[in-house]
């Protein structure tokens, strides 16, 4: 699959929106899981926007999303849990994908690598269901988002810089 469709769109529609509604699409666009914060930092400082905005908003929608992702996660595992009778098992396919590349690893590999691995979505998805506490999944998820963030600021900036554009 190509992302070079979502790069175009997620472009366009903030070039078109202009002013005050480009940096809510930045925050909206970096919560929504396949642009998340690597398409839209790119994007949004190609198109000339501010570096520091762009990087603060799209990582305040993207971290927004997992943390909403994490409370439903809450919400759904007890409502699971309140309805299994007690001999069900979790032992579907998916559930020991998600085993294995929590034991291979960890939280802080997959809170790190997760935006480019998986996507943070799927990463925090994965780290819950490994068993990690919500606190910890959380944080881990801001530290990585957050890392990888600013590493998009600087590259996009340096990359607009050298290129000349906007």
């Amino acid at each position: 699959m190509s992302l070079e469709p979502l790069f175009v769109d997620v472009g366009a529609t903030l070039e078109n929106a202009g002013g005050f509604l480009q940096y809510v699409l930045v925050f909206v666009f970096a919560a929504i899981p396949l642009l998340e914060i690597l398409v839209v930092i790119p994007v949004g400082i190609g198109l000339g926007l501010d570096p520091m905005a762009t990087g603060a908003l799209a990582f305040a929608g993207n971290v927004a999303s997992v943390y909403v992702l994490i409370y439903f996660h809450r919400r759904i595992s007890n409502w699971r849990r309140d309805r299994r009778s007690a001999d069900e098992t979790d032992s579907s396919d998916r559930f020991e994908r998600a085993r294995g590349l929590w034991e291979r690893y960890g939280l802080p590999g997959i809170a790190i690598g997760g935006p480019i691995l998986t996507g943070v979505h799927i990463a925090a998805l994965v780290a819950l269901l490994a068993g990690s506490s919500e606190r910890t999944v959380a944080g881990w998820m801001t530290v990585g988002i957050g890392l990888w963030a600013a590493l998009l600021v600087a590259g996009s900036v340096l990359g607009v810089s050298l290129l000349g554009v906007a």
